[in-house]
């Protein structure tokens, strides 16, 4: 199926040079002269090996029509993670790698999906945002008020992330797992 370069997202499997590759990450660049375009970090599903693409917003790709399960995490380790599927409740394992970076925001019994192509996994999508608690926050520098200033913070699973300065060691916050950015502080 055709789509438009803007519409593609993390996650997605896209057909390019006549390989299958999962899209990573994308980052919309808008140049001050010239049409804006997507840069696109994809992997390769059956060699692993990562490459970045640039497209125009107006340029079509192929994405794959893969298939989708619904399965829940249940635990990981170093090299993969078990899932189990929520319809027949067979348990599998993924490459770590398959995941990548937001697999570090994997929580007990955190309901994912994961597509399939001809039975072998090859993305695997967590929720949008997740609730962490901060673990360790710098104190608030005296005058550093300013509206958009951020400060390092570590959650609870070691991830880094900028936090506004009235968040404290202690706060449980919501985390987008996408790009492990800040979005508010949990509502209890």
């Amino acid at each position: 199926m055709k789509i438009n370069a803007n519409l593609i997202r993390p996650g997605n499997i896209l057909e390019h040079n006549n390989r299958q590759w999962a899209v990573l990450k994308i980052q919309l660049i808008q140049p001050g002269k010239g049409g804006a375009f997507i840069q696109v970090e994809m992997r390769d599903v059956r060699t692993g090996t990562k490459t970045n693409e640039r497209w125009r917003t107006a340029d079509t790709v192929e994405k794959l029509q893969v298939e989708e399960k619904d399965v829940t995490f249940l635990f990981g380790d170093d090299d993969a993670v078990t899932f189990m599927d929520s319809e027949t409740f067979e348990q599998f394992s993924v490459p770590r790698d398959v995941i990548g970076e937001p697999g570090a925001f994997l929580q007990d019994g955190m309901p994912c999906t994961v597509d399939l192509i001809e039975g072998s996994p090859v993305a695997v999508t967590l929720p949008d945002k997740v609730v962490m608690t901060v673990v360790e926050a710098d104190p608030v520098v005296k005058g550093q008020t300013a509206a958009s200033s951020y400060k390092p913070g570590i959650l609870e699973n070691g991830a880094r992330v900028l936090i506004p300065p009235f968040v404290e060691a202690g706060t449980k916050i919501v985390v987008n797992t996408a790009d492990a950015t800040y979005v508010e502080r949990a509502k209890d």
